[in-house]
């Protein structure tokens, strides 16, 4: 069994309203030195092994679902763990 973290945020050249305004609010309960916030989004999940590359396999789920890779990048990491 695997446990797999999937991190997605928006590519460095994207606006990001949601940061822009999480910023301004900061701002707003005087935490200036805030410089900029990025908003993105985090998955977990748990994937039984399989005959399939769990590389692959994950890579492929975030390229079709997890990811709009015209707008955000993706990482991962994969976790081997014992199954309960």
């Amino acid at each position: 069994m695997y446990k797999v973290k999937v991190y997605v945020t928006l590519r460095e050249n994207v606006l990001d309203p949601q940061g822009n305004a999480v910023k301004q609010s900061l701002h707003s309960l005087s935490y200036r030195e805030v410089k900029d916030v990025r908003i993105g989004k985090f998955m977990e999940l748990t994937i039984e092994k399989s005959e399939r590359n769990i590389d692959e396999l994950v890579r492929d789920m975030c390229e079709k679902l997890l990811a709009n890779t015209v707008i955000e990048d993706y990482r991962y990491e994969i976790e081997e763990v014992v199954a309960p």
